[in-house]
C-alpha cells in the first residue's frame, strides 16, 4: 500500500533502531528494514507529520504493512458524517451516561427487549436519541443490525450502552477514513477510572489490568496473525459500505471478531488507535467476570469453523517449541543450543543488515521465552487439571509449576497491576480456566478441535 496524503506514521514499540537509525528491526513476524539516507529523512518527515513525498508515503505503507509502524492521520483531515448506534437491554443508568458522552452526535438506540422499556424511552427522549424497539432479545449482533438499518450516514459508530466515550473521539478516529482502504477503526476500551484506583476492590483492580476488551496501548493494523488480532464492537467505527451483511446474528458471542475478520478477508483495512480511550463498566462481581470469560470462550469453536487457522490457543515454531520443552525438562544446555541453532540460518543476514550480535542473541532467548509463555497460557486455559496433577508428581512438578505460573507472572511484569503477585496469580488462573471451560464446551458442542490445536508458524525472519 501507499500511505495517503495527510498521514504520518508512529513506529511500533517493538521496533529497535541500529546503525544511526538506518536499520529498523521488530514487528510480528520479526523483520528488518535497512534505510538509505534518503529513506531515513523520509521516515523522519513521516514521524513529524510533515508533508511527505510520494516515495516517503510508499515507505510509510511498507512499514505499516510489515507491522513496523502505525498510521497517524492529521488532525485537519475531513471526517465523513457519523451516526452512533447504541444497543441496550435495560441498564438505564449506564445508558444515560453513554448518551451523555455522545452529546451532539446523532444517535440510534436499539432497545433489545428491555424489561423496563419505558425507562429506556424516557432517556432517549431526554437525550434526543432516536429509538428502535425490538420485541425480543436476540443478542448484540441482531440489535446492532437493527440500528444499522436505520442509519444512512457514511460512517456508523457502534458503542455499547455500558461505555462512555471521550469528547472528540469520533473526530479523532474518523480521520482514518480519509484512507479509502479503511473499513473500520477501534479505540482502546478500558475499565472505568474507579476500577483503576489503588483503593478499588481486588476484583476491580484485576479487571482494570486484564480486561479482555483492553487490547493495550500499541496502535496498528488489525487481523489474524498480527499483535492485535481483533477488536471488540463495544466501541467501533465502521464504513457503512464495508458492512456487507452486517453482524452474523447466529453468533451470540464473538460476532464482533467475526465481523472484523470478514472485513479483512474482503480486503478492508481495520485499525486500532489506542490514542482514543473509551471507558467500559466491568461486571460487578467475580461470578459475573468469570461468567463473561466463559461465554467468550464458547465463541472460539464457531469462529474457528468460520475462519480456519485464524484462532489457535498458541502459535509456536517447531524449533522454539522443542527448545521450550527441553528447558521445561530441566535441560537448559540443549535447549539453548537448539534455540540458537534455529536462528543460525538468519543470523548472518541479520548481522549483515546491521543488527548487533547482542540483539541477535536476545532475539533467540526472547523467542524461546515467548514460546514458554504461549504454552503456559494454552496449558492453564485448556489443561489446568493436568497441570495440577503434574504438581503432585516429583518428576513432572518443575515443568508443571513453570507452565502454571509463567504466563501470569509475565503479564504481571508487563502490566504492573495494583495487586500483589499471589492474588494476581490466583485471579489469572481462575480467569484462564473459565475461558478454557467455555472453549471446551463450544468445541464439543460444535464438534471441532480447531480452538484446541496450536498453530505452527514459519521460522525465518524477514529482511
Amino acid at each position: 500500500m501507499t500511505l495517503p496524503e495527510g498521514f504520518g506514521v508512529a513506529l511500533s514499540e517493538s521496533v529497535r533502531r541500529y546503525d544511526g537509525g538506518h536499520v529498523l528491526a521488530g514487528g510480528s513476524p520479526y523483520r528488518v528494514v535497512r534505510l538509505t539516507d534518503a529513506g531515513l529523512r523520509a521516515l523522519e518527515d513521516l514521524r513529524r507529520g510533515a508533508g511527505a513525498s510520494p516515495a516517503a508515503r510508499e515507505l510509510g505503507g511498507r512499514l505499516i504493512d510489515g507491522g513496523l509502524a502505525a498510521p497517524v492521520p492529521a488532525a485537519a483531515l475531513a471526517v465523513p458524517p457519523i451516526t452512533a448506534v447504541v444497543p441496550v437491554r435495560d441498564r438505564p443508568v449506564e445508558l444515560e451516561l453513554c448518551l451523555r458522552s455522545l452529546d451532539g452526535t446523532p444517535v440510534v438506540v436499539v432497545d433489545d427487549g428491555s424489561a423496563d422499556s419505558a425507562a429506556v424511552r424516557a432517556i432517549c427522549e431526554r437525550r434526543g436519541a432516536r429509538l428502535v424497539r425490538r420485541a425480543g432479545s436476540d443478542g448484540p449482533g441482531a440489535a446492532r443490525n437493527a440500528g444499522l438499518a436505520a442509519v444512512d450516514t457514511e460512517l456508523v459508530a457502534f458503542l455499547d450502552s455500558d461505555c462512555a466515550a471521550p469528547a472528540g473521539w469520533l473526530t479523532r478516529l474518523g480521520g482514518h477514513f480519509a484512507d479509502p482502504r479503511v473499513g473500520a477503526v477501534a479505540p482502546r476500551v478500558v475499565p472505568g477510572a474507579a476500577s483503576r484506583s489503588g483503593a478499588a476492590p481486588v476484583r476491580e483492580r484485576y479487571a482494570a489490568a486484564r480486561s479482555p476488551l483492553d487490547l493495550g496501548g500499541t496502535p496498528g493494523e488489525v487481523g489474524p496473525g498480527r499483535p492485535v488480532a481483533y477488536v471488540p464492537a463495544a466501541a467501533l467505527v465502521v464504513r457503512r459500505a464495508a458492512l456487507d451483511g452486517g453482524f452474523d446474528e447466529r453468533l451470540r458471542y464473538g460476532e464482533d471478531v467475526d465481523l472484523v475478520w470478514r472485513l479483512r478477508t474482503a480486503g478492508w483495512a481495520v485499525r486500532y488507535d489506542p490514542s482514543v480511550v473509551v471507558e467500559h463498566a466491568e461486571p460487578p462481581s467475580w461470578r459475573g467476570l468469570l461468567a463473561r470469560r466463559y461465554r467468550y470462550g464458547t465463541s472460539a469453536a464457531p469462529l474457528s469453523r468460520r475462519h480456519p487457522g485464524a484462532l489457535a490457543p498458541a502459535v509456536v515454531h517447531r524449533r522454539q517449541a522443542g527448545a521450550a520443552v527441553l528447558a521445561l525438562a530441566g535441560r537448559p544446555g540443549p535447549a539453548l543450543a537448539l534455540a540458537a541453532g534455529g536462528l543460525l540460518p538468519a543470523s548472518q543476514r541479520l548481522s549483515e543488515a546491521g543488527v548487533p550480535p547482542s540483539a541477535i542473541a536476545a532475539l533467540s532467548v526472547n523467542a524461546t521465552w515467548r514460546t514458554v509463555v504461549g504454552l503456559s497460557t494454552a496449558a492453564t486455559t485448556l489443561a489446568l487439571p493436568a497441570l495440577l496433577a503434574g504438581l503432585a508428581v516429583r518428576r513432572t512438578r518443575p515443568a508443571a509449576a513453570v507452565l502454571l505460573v509463567a504466563a501470569p507472572l509475565a503479564q504481571f511484569a508487563a502490566l504492573r497491576p495494583a495487586l500483589d503477585p499471589i492474588r494476581w496469580l490466583a485471579a489469572s488462573i481462575a480467569d484462564d480456566a473459565a475461558y478454557g471451560a467455555g472453549v471446551w464446551h463450544g468445541s464439543l458442542r460444535h464438534r471441532t478441535a480447531g480452538p484446541l490445536c496450536p498453530r505452527i508458524a514459519r521460522e525465518s525472519a524477514s529482511i
